[in-house]
């Protein structure tokens, strides 16, 4: 089997049950009140962007983006640690995980996990799309993982950067993971073959949630990074949800990578998300590095573990899924900005060159307290909303999502769920009443039709008003005690823009480079 002759047994597709057995009688988990399985992921609490590797090899080398984000392993150094990996995963029992990701099947991968961790083959299963039986008959992987996170690189000898390695081999479609416990290189690994696997088909990989109205007719997808609200504005009651992390968008609409969620629970409540609280709650679901009592009571408050506590559950755990896991083509591009510098309006309409410059700037911020040594609030510019996940250079995607914008004349709005009335520290949160509103008046129409204001410095288009909303926000200026300071606030950000946008894609086409606000 792909190489391993295993001494201990091999068990294919073991159940849920099965899994929370071997993984309470092993002692790497404990049972939780209500049924959750929960596991300590020990040192490592979140993912190691800066230990991924991309094997430099001749049927791939010519379209990777190479650089700090696509670090090079050589294929001597990756056939060395997967001899290292495979070593292990013979002398233990093997768990075999077969699923698939990509819910179009079309441009779906076959996916094969090999771990010799119940909790982490639970992981995979849980978070990736189940087969049908009949699809199992001879199922044939797409992409291998080789999991043993026991295993630790030497760097001196595998020429890695510390112990930790996540390693992909894009002509083998072969991944290797090391050193770290942590379940979300799991997923975000085969999520990076899929990234660099769809726009070969011409399809759009996208780091969005997305929604759809209860008639299937109008989508909506959510680019945003972390604390920006992708997945709180998607969670629409009132809409089917599609996925919350990643999609593709493809010739018959838009698909989820995923058949779970991964959901941070650090301070989750049962009163603003009942909905995420119950699955977080309940049997099947794995919680990492979450607090839990000798009386097997969680503790969601608790962080002394770390902040980004987790909780891995099927999708069909939220009562407003779509089953299907696909939909039609999006009339809808929404980017979120939680903008800290108070600066950017509640929502702006963006012409498509506009658009792909804000795509490819990726832009939030980070806020003071929330690192050591910042103490005001910092640009964040993460190109595409998903710069450690994407093999190929970042114009790859934008030309992608200019030709889908044209395709399907999809709008596309600019959403600041940050601050106004003054900076972080000064101004206030945007109300999430409001939010919602302006987003309520997109999804409807409404707001296509009202009057526009084209900002002085972005060049955006503003409505003048929208439905249940204060005029006053739509005016960010007017908002600020010295509306000189605002003046040379955006002006300032602006610049940073324009900085951030001339160091990383000076190979943009100039049209979208022209679309830059104007210090």
């Amino acid at each position: 089997m792909h190489g391993l002759r295993v001494e201990g047994r091999v068990l294919r597709n073991p159940s849920t049950s099965q899994l929370y057995t071997a993984a309470l009688e092993r002692g790497e988990a404990v049972l939780a009140e209500s049924g959750p399985l929960v596991v300590d992921t020990g040192r490592f609490t979140g993912r190691s962007p800066k230990d991924k590797f991309i094997v430099r090899e001749p049927g791939s080398e010519d379209r990777i983006g190479w650089g700090d984000v696509n670090a090079e392993i050589s294929e001597e150094n990756f056939d060395g640690l997967r001899a290292k990996v495979v070593a292990h995963l013979e002398r233990s029992d093997v768990y075999v995980i077969d699923a698939f990701c990509g819910a179009d099947p079309k441009h779906r991968l076959a996916v094969r996990v090999l771990t010799t961790h119940p909790y982490h083959a639970l992981f995979a299963k849980t978070m990736f799309i189940d087969p049908a039986d009949a699809e199992l008959d001879g199922f044939e992987p797409d992409v291998l993982v080789l999991h043993e996170p026991e295993v630790e690189a030497d760097p001196e000898q595998d020429g890695t950067r510390t112990n930790v390695f996540v390693c992909l081999h894009p002509t083998r479609g072969e991944v290797l993971i090391g050193g770290t416990f942590y379940g979300g290189e799991i997923k975000k690994s085969v999520f990076t073959v899929m990234n660099d696997r769809l726009p070969l088909q011409g399809v759009m990989p996208m780091h969005c949630s997305a929604n759809v109205s209860e008639d299937g007719k109008d989508v909506a997808i959510f680019f945003g990074l972390s604390g920006t609200g992708k997945t709180t504005l998607s969670a629409d009651p009132s809409r089917k949800l599609i996925g919350d992390d990643e999609h593709g968008w493809g010739d018959e609409g838009v698909f989820n990578f995923e058949g779970g969620c991964y959901a941070k629970t650090i301070r989750l409540s049962a009163e603003a998300e009942p909905e995420i609280w119950g699955a977080v709650h309940s049997f099947g679901t794995v919680l990492e590095n979450v607090v839990v009592d000798e009386r097997g009571q969680l503790d969601l408050d608790d962080d002394s573990k770390t902040e980004n506590t987790r909780a891995a559950y099927k999708l069909e755990r939220i009562a407003n899924m779509l089953p299907a896991k696909r939909a039609g083509h999006p009339r809808s591009v929404i980017f979120l900005a939680a903008d800290a510098f108070g600066i950017l309006p509640p929502i702006a309409r963006l012409s498509r060159e506009q658009a792909l410059f804000f795509f490819l700037s990726g832009y939030t911020s980070k806020l003071a307290g929330t690192e050591l040594g910042v103490t005001e609030p910092q640009p964040t510019f993460s190109t595409c909303f998903g710069a450690p996940f994407l093999p190929q250079p970042p114009t790859v995607y934008a030309e992608l999502l200019g030709q889908k914008l044209a395709e399907h004349g999809a709008t596309v709005w600019l959403i600041n769920t940050g601050w106004t009335g003054g900076p972080f520290g000064e101004g206030h949160r945007m109300p999430i009443k409001a939010t919602r509103a302006l987003l309520a008046a997109v999804l409807s129409g409404h707001l296509h039709a009202g009057e526009f204001r084209t900002d002085p410095v972005f060049g955006f288009e503003v409505p003048v008003t929208a439905p249940d909303v204060d005029e006053s926000l739509l005016d960010p200026r007017s908002t600020w005690a010295d509306p000189e300071r605002y003046d040379r606030k955006a002006r300032d950000l602006a610049r940073m823009f324009a900085e951030n946008f001339a160091t990383k894609h000076a190979d943009a086409p100039a049209n979208v480079a022209a679309a830059a606000p104007k210090p």
